[in-house]
């Protein structure tokens, strides 16, 4: 099942949308909201299902679907907590900078808390002030919805509240970021509002691409129309989704809508760090990365960050080639 938010007040207007995204069909009298649906699944969520099935029978009506009249799935949410599973990509940045990875960070997740309270939608621009100085990147991530989670709940029990889920791209100010953890509390100004896919989908949406807590499929990343990365969000993940929702619930409950994210997508080379796709790798989901292996092996980045007027789109298609999600597509403007 998939479904979408259309823009609608502030919290959307919920459709259940089509296997090849191209129709789909109010939701409304089963939940007006995908937080209402969310609340509720244990009632909403077969009624969605049936609603799906009927919708790819043709017999509901349907309204064309228009990805760019979509919200985020959640336009805001109670919770964002991002992880950092890709290991491979924390271990560059403190590379880059002559330092090693504690033996802890194979183990125990990095975690922390995002805004939530404003989402942009998966074809809006980003705004920015400026673009100097601020470092403006992508990250592409892969990231779940849950139901309600106990406090303390384990990994399989964690795992079994995935309902839904999305790709983000999780828009970091790289410039700032230094300074704010120098302070010790953490993100706040370098992490502004990120933005999801068009569509969120039920893990069976997948098939065997999604298994042991993963979606083993490429995140597909283009900058300015030329492939960027496409790194197997399968591979190289240290944590799994099931190890990430638990620790997010270890000391607290999780809401219905809370949302889980991977962190950025990053895929080792042999032995080494990822190669750009012109040299025969993956290349990488963010632009930090890139400049991370700049500075290891050439003494300074060359690759700059993202500027006005540039462009970014993150996808993931299934072993047919058809997206799955819906495409983010999001150009750097300057605020009015």
């Amino acid at each position: 099942m998939k479904l979408a938010s259309l823009k609608h007040g502030r919290d959307g207007r919920l459709v259940v949308v089509s296997n090849d995204l191209t129709r789909c069909t109010d939701a409304g009298l089963i939940a007006p909201t995908l937080q209402a649906a969310l609340d509720n699944w244990a009632e909403a969520g077969p009624k969605l299902v049936a609603l799906s099935q009927s919708l790819e029978a043709g017999a509901v009506p349907v309204e064309r679907f228009h990805e760019r009249e979509c919200a985020s799935p959640l336009p805001r949410a109670y919770q964002w907590v991002d992880g950092s599973a890709y290991v491979n990509h924390v271990e560059l940045v403190r590379k880059a900078r002559g330092a090693e990875i504690p033996a802890s960070f194979w183990t125990d997740p990095l975690m922390y808390q995002g805004g939530s309270d404003s989402f942009i939608g998966p074809r809006d621009d980003i705004e920015m002030p400026q673009d100097k100085g601020f470092g403006i990147d992508m990250e592409a991530e892969v990231t779940v919805i849950v139901d309600d989670v106990p406090m303390g709940a384990d990994p399989a029990l964690a795992a079994s509240k995935i309902r839904l889920i999305m790709l983000v791209n999780d828009v970091s100010l790289r410039g700032l970021i230094p300074a704010e953890l120098a302070k010790g509390f953490g993100f706040l100004q370098s992490k502004p509002s990120s933005a999801f896919s068009p569509v969120a989908v039920t893990p069976d949406e997948l098939g065997d691409a999604w298994r042991d807590g993963k979606v083993h499929l490429p995140i597909l990343v283009t900058l300015n129309g030329q492939p960027f990365g496409q790194a197997n969000a399968g591979v190289d993940m240290t944590f799994d989704f099931g190890i990430l929702v638990a620790h997010a619930a270890k000391t607290r409950a999780l809401c219905a809508g809370t949302i889980i994210g991977s962190g950025t997508v990053s895929n080792k080379k042999g032995d080494g760090p990822g190669k750009p796709i012109a040299e025969g790798g993956d290349g990488y989901s963010c632009i930090a990365e890139i400049r991370m292996i700049e500075t290891i092996y050439d003494g300074a980045p060359k690759t700059p960050f993202m500027s006005f007027g540039d462009q970014v789109t993150i996808e993931m298609r299934d072993k047919e080639d058809a997206s799955i999600f819906g495409l983010i597509e999001q150009k750097i403007i300057q605020t009015q």
